[in-house]
């Protein structure tokens, strides 16, 4: 991959067509990494259930979809001024508007203006000169939910990802209600893909939910692209505690059909102090068990140096990016005219 500072996704004759799905700050960080490359045509597939923060806010209080993963995801791929990046990244910490986001708002003030929660999505993407594509992964409302071990049922992500239940009771399946189809746009994307890469976050409230959507596990097991899932770095207590990196990757092959063909690990530790303030929220590194991984499917298990450990420890953007273009080479993958 040649990064370059073209704006324009024409401007290069031979062009892979990449689809991230994801949410949150996983996918915020894969796509910051990966939007420097004029070689990439990349689309965004992003999760719609989001239940919690000013998002569960403006769902609960206007009927639209939670917009905040899709906000993330739209400024990670602009190639507009820094300034009005920031304004979209905007939280309001002062009373009446405290904790609103100026994006989140934004985007309602267009749904209501356009009647249209895909047509606001396309303006912004213009505002923001975009590389690339956002694509909700389903415009239907849906709630997450789970059942755990013991049989007890939560609802809404946020729940979930907050737990008010006890988090040491294990998830045994998480589902949508009501079911939703995907959208149309987001499965051709993942058919007409050179590669298909899942975006690390929590691996039952951002990653899961896309593939719950009806439609979207047929996409991936029809798709010819290589999938690639970049591993997440710490376990998340309530979610995946003491999960392996093959519990992660098997069972996101459970729910979506089909095993990744390439999984990105990182390669070294967490600094000491960040370890132990994890470990007081009972997160942990995610553990690498190679040879589980193989015995699954996965044909490459890449490393690398892939994260940035600052007051969180998180995905480095381009050192990421550039982990995934020498697996782009490693899994052939054709580009398109």
């Amino acid at each position: 991959m040649d990064p370059t500072n073209s704006t324009d996704p024409t401007d290069t004759p031979m062009r892979r067509r990449v689809s991230v799905i994801g949410g949150g700050t996983g996918s915020f960080n894969v796509l910051s990494g990966l939007r420097p490359y004029a070689d990439l045509w990349i689309q965004s597939i992003v999760t719609m259930m989001d239940s919690g923060g000013d998002s569960g806010r403006l769902r609960d209080e206007f009927g639209v979809l939670p917009p905040g993963d899709m906000r993330r995801c739209l400024v990670a791929l602009s190639e507009e001024s820094q300034l009005l990046r920031d304004l979209f990244s905007f939280r309001f910490v002062d009373a009446p508007l405290e904790g609103r986001s100026f994006g989140n708002l934004f985007f309602l003030a267009l749904t209501k203006i356009l009647d249209s929660e895909k047509q606001a999505i396309e303006a912004i993407s213009r505002i923001l000169k975009i590389r690339g594509r956002v694509l909700a992964v389903t415009w239907d409302h849906a709630h997450l939910c789970a059942e755990l071990t013991d049989g007890t049922l939560v609802t809404g992500e946020a729940n979930i990802d907050v737990p008010k239940h006890d988090p040491a009771i294990p998830i045994q399946r998480v589902y949508l209600t009501p079911a939703v189809r995907a959208n149309p746009e987001a499965v051709r994307a993942l058919q007409e893909s050179d590669f298909i890469i899942f975006a690390p976050g929590n691996l039952y409230t951002s990653t899961i939910p896309n593939v719950l959507v009806r439609g979207i596990p047929e996409a991936l097991q029809n798709a010819r692209a290589p999938i690639i899932y970049i591993l997440n770095l710490m376990t998340r207590h309530g979610e995946t505690d003491g999960y392996s990196a093959s519990q992660h990757v098997a069972k996101l092959a459970e729910y979506a059909g089909r095993t990744p063909d390439a999984v990105v690990v990182h390669r070294g530790g967490i600094p000491p102090a960040l370890a132990r303030k994890y470990q007081e929220e009972q997160a942990a590194q995610v553990r690498l068990d190679t040879e589980a991984l193989y015995d699954l499917g996965v044909k490459v298990v890449k490393f690398g140096n892939v994260m940035s450990a600052h007051s969180l420890v998180r995905h480095d953007p381009a050192r990421t990016a550039r982990v995934v273009g020498e697996l782009f080479e490693e899994l052939g993958g054709g580009a398109r005219q």
